[in-house]
């Protein structure tokens, strides 16, 4: 490796320090441009010529003059730039530079919904380690790209700042720092990252007393073990421990410069994200060492002709408690309220999450189970996610992002994996927005052959039965009256339904398929969830979150949540719809789901395996996906049971009935373990409904009752009427019989005649 040069360039006076002597052990070479190199350098050979003079005469008025603008703009900025830095001068000593002497990050905590601390956020455990073990390379890597001139300048560099200002003007927006190494130690340790003038004048102040009170070896020490490098590290110990598995004294070159290249956007260029961009990013790095003569052509060549290996060390990785529900809450500190994820591991945060400890814990327990899942012929076992969330309020309660060890930041097949969710779709799809065309529960749907436009849908048991009620097609899923059923009401209203159920899908999707899932891309556990979370919600999808609200660790509240709300159907319609479901799990394809006596509602859904060569030999009752989507009146759940990759040796043989129910049903139990048992909401129409029909039947009986009474009372009075006339009678034969008694003996003591005489 090249020595570094001296500089002739007479350094400013600094206050005495055990670095000191360091400082000017080695100085860069001043050259033309100085300052952040986070732009490619045009290598020998490949510098475009000066435009002709023909050439320049030809430029646009318009631009010439937008030129001028630009340039006046500028000058009027680096004014009051000087003026700030005057103003700024008498300031500078009362700022506080004490905490450089402790540079360690401040951990998060995330919480659950009672407010308990469940997992820590933070770095792995910084080791500081002195500049004379960082190698050199590493050192000219970070001052190369980050600050050719940091030996040169007084903690900030008015030519890179000029450049950055200029192109910000430009292109009106403050994205161009041109921050020095000093600047951005100043920036990390005590301001916020917004992109504010103000904030930039901040900065300044503090870059300028840290270059008094430190050596510049101090201040490049100080930065080297405090700068973020990804993946929860902190410190080039950290990261050359993270990244290759050993100490940092150990790094090769083409190594050195990787991680150099790492601190202006780790996630971007981290090696083991995007491996290209990584590659491209530190052969930048090592471009701009040869440009400034920190490396020799030759030790470049062999440099970026060196693969990247990568031997990462996760033993002081932050890992923490439940990962997957972790990974969701810093992906949503980020996308929804602008939290870096340096910010969230250093600032001591504290995020308060719809996590339930009691549900969390319970499917984790279950997840860990491998006698739950299908046993698999090698090392690439069955895979499996869930998502559980209240349906009141849309707070995630729980998610499982896999089987199997989870790393900090890994794949979550909860919330990022997109799959064919089968017959799961039909209650979204077709079933929901049938409802609210007027079809009901016991409207007749086609089973038969069907052809429309060559698609040919068919039952799961090959057979056709003419013609089926609605809950029968949901109750069994058959697969022909769901796509026929759809046909009817027409894929607008599909679409529309799913749409407002949270899932938008694109015009590929737009096919009589989506009836039985058949997506282009596919859904998500979360996104399954949530929008059964709106059917048991009496028709209100309410925007799935996990986190409440952040604070600080003092209290002082940055963030709370204010979750969207969305009216998917109408509250009779979603309860028709709770009531099939309720079927499905009773006496249909869900039996497994059964919870005893608390009620409970569901969908299974399995996917067909491709109808190709490869998976010729696999036995009807073969899949790719199984899931079981459902409820109960307090929670909701998206269970799915597949392979990551699937091919002709690792397919299921089983369907969301079976194993996914059957999980469903195991997490369900532990997690409403104690909690009383209630029905699902009825809606008020519903409720109305139910109270009116039952005014009318006490008002029928009420009627009936009086009728019958009326009646008896007639057929009383008949028949006492009856009886009047019979008695007069009864009574007159009675008196005739006395009288005949009076007149004469009875006919039986009355003498015999006599007989004829014969003589006669």
């Amino acid at each position: 490796m090249k020595a570094p040069q001296s500089s002739d360039k007479q350094a400013p006076p600094f206050p005495s320090s055990p670095a000191r002597a360091m400082r000017s052990a080695w100085v860069h070479p001043t050259t033309e441009a100085a300052g952040r190199s986070d732009e490619a350098v045009s290598r020998p050979g490949t510098s475009r010529p000066a435009p002709t003079a023909r050439e320049a005469e030809t430029v646009p008025a318009k631009r010439r003059k937008r030129s001028r603008t630009v340039l006046w703009i500028f000058i009027a900025a680096m004014l009051l730039l000087i003026i700030s830095m005057g103003l700024l001068a008498g300031s500078v000593s009362s700022l506080d530079i004490s905490k450089l002497e402790h540079p360690l990050p401040e951990p998060s905590f995330v919480m659950d919904r009672q407010g308990q601390p469940v997992s820590q956020l933070s770095s792995s455990r910084i080791e500081p380690v002195p500049l004379s073990q960082i190698p050199k390379s590493l050192q000219l890597a970070i001052i190369a790209v980050e600050d050719r001139r940091f030996y040169e300048h007084r903690g900030y560099d008015l030519r890179s700042m000029g450049r950055a200002l200029l192109r910000d003007l430009q292109a009106r927006s403050m994205e161009e720092g041109g921050s020095t190494i000093t600047q951005q130690l100043a920036k990390n340790l005590f301001l916020s990252s917004d992109k504010t003038l103000l904030r930039k004048i901040k900065e300044l102040g503090y870059a300028v007393k840290i270059n008094v009170s430190y050596s510049k070896d101090e201040i490049l020490e100080l930065y080297l073990n405090s700068i973020y490098f990804g993946e929860g590290r902190w410190g080039v110990q950290g990261a050359a421990q993270q990244y290759f598995g050993k100490s940092v004294e150990k790094l090769t070159l083409p190594e050195a410069a990787l991680l150099a290249g790492l601190p202006k956007s780790p996630t971007r260029f981290s090696p083991l994200r995007n491996p290209e961009a990584a590659l491209e990013r530190r052969n930048l790095v090592l471009s701009l060492m040869q440009d400034q003569g920190a490396i020799t052509k030759d030790e470049y060549d062999k440099a970026v002709a060196v693969p990247i290996e990568l031997h990462t060390d996760n033993g002081e990785s932050l890992k923490g408690k439940f990962p997957a529900f972790v990974d969701l809450v810093m992906d949503e500190a980020a996308s929804k309220y602008g939290f870096t994820e340096q910010q969230i591991l250093t600032m001591g945060l504290r995020i308060y999450t719809t996590m339930d400890l009691k549900v969390q814990q319970a499917a984790d327990e279950v997840f860990a189970q491998d006698a739950l899942f299908p046993a698999s012929s090698d090392k690439r076992i069955v895979q499996g996610s869930a998502v559980l969330l209240d349906p009141s309020e849309g707070g995630i309660r729980a998610i499982v992002g896999g089987r199997g060890e989870q790393t900090y930041r890994g794949f979550n097949r909860a919330t990022e994996m997109k799959r064919q969710p089968g017959s799961t779709f039909k209650p979204l799809a077709v079933y929901g927005p049938a409802l609210e065309q007027g079809y009901t529960t016991q409207s007749a749907l086609f089973d038969g052959e069907l052809d429309i436009a060559g698609y040919r849908p068919r039952d799961w048991d090959g057979q056709t039965r003419g013609e089926v009620s609605l809950q029968e097609a949901v109750v069994r899923s058959w697969n022909i009256p769901a796509v026929w059923l759809l046909h009817e009401i027409g894929m607008d209203s599909g679409l529309d339904y799913l749409r407002r159920a949270g899932i938008t899908l694109s015009e590929q999707d737009r096919h009589l398929s989506l009836a039985l899932g058949g997506l282009s891309e596919g859904v998500s556990p979360l996104q399954m969830a949530q929008a059964y979370g709106s059917i048991v919600n009496q028709g209100i999808r309410v925007e799935s979150h996990a986190i409440e609200r952040i604070t600080t660790k003092d209290g002082q509240l940055l963030v709370q949540a204010e979750p969207q709300q969305t009216a998917v159907t109408p509250p009779f319609h979603a309860y028709t719809l709770t009531a099939l479901l309720q079927e499905v799990v009773a006496s249909g394809t869900g039996t497994a789901a059964q919870l005893g006596g608390r009620p409970v509602a569901g969908k299974t859904g399995t996917t067909q395996l491709p109808a190709t060569e490869e998976f010729a030999a696999a036995g009807s009752n073969s899949a790719k996906d199984a899931w079981f989507v459902g409820f109960t009146p307090e929670l909701t759940a998206a269970i799915w049971v597949g392979y990551d990759q699937t091919d002709r040796n690792h397919y299921l043989t089983t369907s969301g009935g079976s194993v996914p129910a059957v999980l469903f049903r195991e997490i369900m139990t532990r997690a409403l373990q104690g909690v009383e048992v209630k029905p699902f909401p009825v809606p008020p129409e519903v409720i109305r409904a139910q109270e009116e029909a039952l005014r009318l039947e006490q008002e029928r009986k009420k009627a009936q009752e009086e009728q019958d009474k009326a009646l008896k009372a007639k057929e009383d009075q008949e028949k006492k009427e009856a009886q009047d006339k019979e008695k007069p009678k009864k009574e007159k034969d009675k008196g005739k019989g006395k009288d005949d008694g009076k007149k004469g003996n009875p006919p039986d003591s009355r003498k015999p005649p006599k007989k004829p005489n014969k003589d006669n």
